[in-house]
């Protein structure tokens, strides 16, 4: 685990300073520069793009992980395997490109029904959709060389920067919103370049177009995980689309500032797992299942001390951050609740999708998915038109903590694991009380005066408690070294 909370941690430096840029763009420079209707338009382009591109994938990136250890002995299978995975998203990139040209304008006129200012724009969302393919393919590449921290640079850092750049252009007016995003086109593409060159770099493939003697298995493999990526994709991101289907596109605006405050929860899961999961596909390959456990268990209480921090800082001061953000953007409350609760939910299963996903279990776990996608959509069509943006975060919670709980019971009914133990009821009782004693503390001062002596005091007592009573040792250990003393 001390590998796993090391690498984590560089990785948690890189993604929060990602976290900062995007909070720069999010909260105040596309809230400055950019008119509401067209923050709205880039959010429904970028959220659109991200649910087409676990399908241009072909599930390589996922596959990619899995299988990568048990050829790594062997050269030349190494080399066709990884051959493979570079010809394979090709399978569907191509004739979607193919149905794309032949039919853009069924497609524009489905996508712009309620706003029409969206048609113009499907190549834009298909194109970022096979930038971003192949960029998650080549970064899978590096990870299964234990390699994750220029990939997890490009991926949190640069593109967040090309946006800063673009943004303030469009303020001085030297390009348009059109050219925004066609520039923003050109930094996806220029970002899978770059990650490609790395990748090479660590391990140069030879094309061989021999391939392993289980190539099938492998691509029905990644078959079914184009229907798990997917699915986690379509609970994901699937709300900012349909509110572009049946309210004006300004509130695709308004709902992804209220999304990105709850995304920061996200955060420390995503730096860890980028390291967990192949890890975990080692310990599946080993039938390491007594290490499983235990990488389950403290990934899980890693995640929800750092996360459920988070998550209370951001409740607790989530109406003096609001103050700070134009009127329009202000409601964003409850919106804020449901989605952060269904992250920290999220953190609370450690690498519990790891497992799911590099198992022989993962077919089961792909049908319930999708048959939850269906559901997700059928609650944003319900919910939304009669309670607007709430009514979108409403349906995302139900479908996340459906989708969660059954994962949670499919492993322990598979592997007899669970990532609770009791130091997680610890850190939930730290959290409530917490929660409890600051809730009603209102200061008079400037937002952000309020702000920072109100985090300073909850993170006092939070920390405080944690290296009191040494909840969890990775990170008692860590703020052993913040506070300047030796192990015990």
């Amino acid at each position: 685990m001390g590998l796993v909370f090391k690498q984590s941690l560089n990785n948690s430096i890189i993604t929060y300073l990602g976290f900062g840029l995007g909070a720069l763009n999010t909260l105040v420079l596309y809230l400055q520069f950019m008119e509401p209707k067209y923050y709205g338009l880039l959010q429904v382009v970028l959220s659109a793009s991200v649910v087409l591109m676990p399908v241009l994938a072909f599930g390589v990136p996922n596959t990619l992980v899995k299988f990568y250890s048990s050829f790594k002995n062997d050269e030349k299978s190494t080399d066709g395997f990884l051959t493979l995975m570079l010809l394979l998203p090709l399978v569907l990139i191509v004739p979607i490109a193919g149905i794309t040209y032949l039919v853009n304008d069924t497609i524009g006129s489905f996508l712009s029904k309620e706003n029409p200012i969206v048609k113009g724009y499907v190549w834009h969302i298909f194109l970022i959709a096979m930038s971003m393919a192949y960029f998650e393919v080549f970064y899978a590449w590096a990870r299964v060389q234990m390699k994750s921290v220029f990939g997890n640079f490009m991926k949190e850092i640069f593109g967040r920067v090309a946006q800063s750049v673009l943004l303030i252009l469009l303020y001085f007016d030297i390009i348009t919103v059109q050219s925004f995003l066609d520039f923003l086109v050109v930094a996806y593409l220029l970002r899978t370049i770059a990650m490609k060159i790395y990748a090479y770099k660590l391990h140069r493939p030879k094309l061989i177009f021999e391939f392993p003697e289980n190539t099938r298995k492998i691509i029905i493999y990644s078959a079914l995980i184009i229907l798990g990526g997917s699915v986690a994709i379509v609970l994901l991101e699937i709300d900012k689309v349909m509110i572009n289907q049946f309210i004006k596109i300004e509130n695709v605006a308004y709902y992804s500032v209220a999304s990105f405050i709850a995304l920061v929860i996200a955060v420390p899961s995503r730096s860890m797992h980028q390291i967990t999961y192949p890890l975990t596909a080692e310990l599946l390959n080993k039938k390491d299942l007594v290490g499983l456990n235990r990488l389950y268990q403290k990934s899980s209480l890693t995640l929800y001390i750092i996360s459920g921090l988070l998550f209370v800082l951001i409740f607790l001061n989530l109406n003096d951050l609001y103050e700070l953000l134009p009127d329009a953007y202000r409601n964003g409350y409850v919106i804020f609740v449901w989605l952060g609760l269904a992250k920290l939910y999220d953190a609370l299963l450690g690498n519990n999708n790891s497992i799911l996903y590099n198992s022989d279990y993962y077919r089961a776990v792909l049908y319930m998915g999708i048959f939850l996608a269906i559901v997700t959509v059928f609650l944003n069509i319900w919910l939304i038109p009669a309670y607007g943006l709430d009514g979108a975060a409403i349906a995302s919670f139900s479908a996340f903590f459906i989708y969660n709980t059954v994962k949670l019971i499919y492993v322990k009914m598979k592997f007899n694991m669970l990532p609770f133990t009791r130091e997680t009821v610890q850190v939930s009782v730290l959290l409530i009380i917490t929660i409890f004693i600051f809730y009603f503390l209102q200061l008079s001062f400037h937002p952000i005066v309020n702000i920072i002596i109100k985090s300073l005091g909850i993170a006092l007592l939070y920390i405080g408690v944690l290296y009191k009573f040494r909840i969890s040792e990775d990170v008692f250990q860590v703020l052993l070294k913040v506070f300047g003393k030796k192990g015990q």
